[in-house]
Formats: C-alpha cells, structure tokens, sequence
C-alpha cells in the first residue's frame, strides 16, 4: 500500500514538473512529422503475466521496415528528433501515466515484449511477480545497452545470451530486498545516471 502511494505522489510530481518538457518533446515530434503519431505504444508483459501497452514518445518511424525487437544505436529508423529524446531518456516520461493507471511502479523489473518474456525459465518467471518499473538496478548497469548491441555481429542474441539474464539475476535481487529504502536509492542512482 505504501509503495502504490509512493507511485502515485511521485508520478503525479513527476508529471507535472516535467509537463514543458513533455510538451516541447510531443511538439518536436508532431513538427518532424506531422503524419506519425506522437506516442508510442506496445504490449508488455506485467505482473502476473498480465499483457498491458506501455506508453512511450515515438523515437522511430514506422516506415522503415525492421524485423528486430532491438533496438541498436544508428538502427535506421531512428529520427533525429527521437535520437535526442532517447538520448536524454525523454521517451520514457509518458511512463508515469502507466503508473498512475496501476500498470507499473516506479521501480521494479524493467517489462519485457511477450518474444523474450516466453524465453524465461521458471526461476526467472518470478520477476512477473511484482509490478514491473520505469528504473531498476539492470536499468543503471544497462544505461548505455543500445551502444554495447551496437558493437554485436548479432546484437539480439548478445542480448538474450548475456544482457537478458544479468538484467533477471538483478532483477531478482531485488525482489528479495526490496524495500522503500531501496527504491529510493535506485531513484536517485538513476537521476545521477541520466544527469552525467
């Protein structure tokens, strides 16, 4: 119960003193390209293997055909608007919104696509356990994942080989630590992250 008060007066602060980014961000978007949408949503898997959208600002445009599921820095269908945005981890504010509406925390294990969730082994299912977060701790290790997938002759399976169970190890931890205390750490370990 405290946790789920945490998110709300957080999410509610958040969004508010971020709302001239947040406007300036969906303008930026809109000018580029008046014909894509500004947000961007896809299915996560959340708490008990609950599928819910995620709510995202596009980065990438969606003529640009891609198979993968990751993302690399230089992939092509990046914007110039959105390689800012998720340089400076704008893309991730509307975020708040799915804490407000129940589907997520601000902490807790990053949500997976359904792809790499069905990858899981029976331990790792365990992280479907609590609500999955905008932040954890694989989040502050992983901070630069897309320029170390950029380096990979195969960056999908550099990611489901050696980044995606380090993230579930992680993850993991935490559920078994997990405390206010240390969400707030990891609060303010990512806002040092996202300031240097």
């Amino acid at each position: 119960m405290l946790k789920r008060l945490f998110d709300i007066g957080f999410s509610l602060f958040a969004l508010i003193f971020s709302l001239p980014i947040i406007i300036l961000t969906a303008l930026l978007i809109k000018i580029e390209d008046f014909t894509e949408h500004i947000f961007f949503l896809q299915t996560r898997i959340g708490k008990d293997r609950i599928p819910f959208k995620i709510i995202k600002f596009r980065t990438m445009s969606s003529r640009v055909v891609h198979e993968k599921e990751i993302t690399v820095d230089g992939d092509p269908r990046i914007t110039k608007v959105g390689k800012w945005v998720r340089k400076l981890k704008f893309d991730e504010l509307p975020q708040f919104i799915n804490v407000l509406r129940g589907d997520m925390s601000i902490v807790g294990p990053r949500p997976e696509v359904p792809k790499y969730v069905n990858l899981y082994d029976e331990n790792q299912l365990k992280v479907l356990s609590v609500k999955p977060g905008i932040t954890d701790h694989a989040s502050i290790q992983f901070f630069n994942e897309s320029e170390i997938l950029a380096k990979s002759k195969s960056p999908e399976q550099t990611y489901i080989n050696e980044i995606l169970p380090e993230k579930l190890r992680l993850n993991l931890d935490y559920i078994k630590k997990q405390s206010l205390f240390t969400d707030l750490g990891i609060i303010l370990k990512t806002i040092s992250k996202i300031l240097t």
